[in-house]
């Protein structure tokens, strides 16, 4: 079941370097949510706050809440490794284990989560691999290499691996910049099919695809260089693009910087 995410004041540190200050959204079940914003505005930093990667990070910490329905991320007690498991993380760059075949690749949190049976890795296999519309393409060479494939498919396999887990929430950090237009499109329309059961947050520096795939965006912008990155505003995207509140919004849109 896909779950609501809301996040409230807060705050991301590299060491004492304050990276994104005082965010506060609600992202809703079954949407799409795009971040967009210039570079190093923090878009990709929050992102990683919403699953506890940025405490991986040296010096990486977070201030603030970070609800998952009715659970704190980060409360007491609460293990990062889990939170992973329930908000799952798609790359910038197709990242498939390069000495695991097709199979181990998607098979490989499952293993780690629990001891499975053959029989049912099988079907878990199959159905995460027809989830990310790459079953048929690879169907009859499971065994071969996850990195003998195409930029494309290799990021749908990473697609396959991270939903096999079953999350609640899928994040994708920019996931199709390293891909062609033919890729990308494959991607895209596979986000829309994966809304009917994930909680999807995607960042984008591609506008047109924040306004294809998106319900729902949000501008994240930085006063100047060094200063922290902040939300200037979230909203439906056909709003967003239209329509904004906030004037740095449409400047940035219609590419007056940026």
């Amino acid at each position: 079941m896909a779950k609501r995410i809301d996040v409230s004041g807060l705050n991301a540190y590299y060491s004492n370097f304050l990276a994104i200050e005082d965010i506060s959204m609600t992202v809703e079940p079954r949407s799409v949510t795009a971040f967009i914003g210039p570079s190093g505005c923090g878009k990709s930093t929050f992102l990683r706050t919403l699953n506890r990667m940025h405490e991986v990070t040296p010096g990486g910490r977070v201030e603030g809440k970070v609800m998952l329905d009715d659970e704190n991320l980060y409360g007491a007690g609460i293990d990062p490794v889990a939170v992973r498991r329930e908000v799952g993380m798609v790359f910038q760059r197709p990242n498939p284990f390069p000495t695991m075949s097709i199979y181990d690749n998607v098979a490989a949190g499952l293993r780690l989560a629990g001891k499975y049976k053959k029989s049912e890795l099988d079907g878990i296999v199959e159905k995460s691999l027809k989830g990310a519309n790459l079953w048929n393409e690879v169907k009859d060479r499971l065994n071969k290499p996850g990195s003998g494939l195409s930029g494309g498919q290799q990021q749908r396999l990473c697609i396959a691996r991270a939903i096999a887990v079953e999350p609640k929430v899928l994040l994708m950090d920019e996931p199709c910049s390293a891909l062609d237009p033919i890729s990308t499109l494959a991607i895209e329309d596979l986000i829309g099919e994966l809304k009917e059961q994930f909680t999807i947050v995607i960042v984008t520096h591609n506008m047109q695809q924040a306004a294809r795939v998106s319900d729902r965006t949000a501008f994240f912008n930085l006063a100047a260089v060094g200063q922290p990155g902040k939300l200037i505003e979230i909203d439906d995207t056909e709003r967003i693009f239209s329509n904004p509140s906030v004037q740095a919004t449409e400047d940035y849109i219609s590419g007056r910087f940026g």
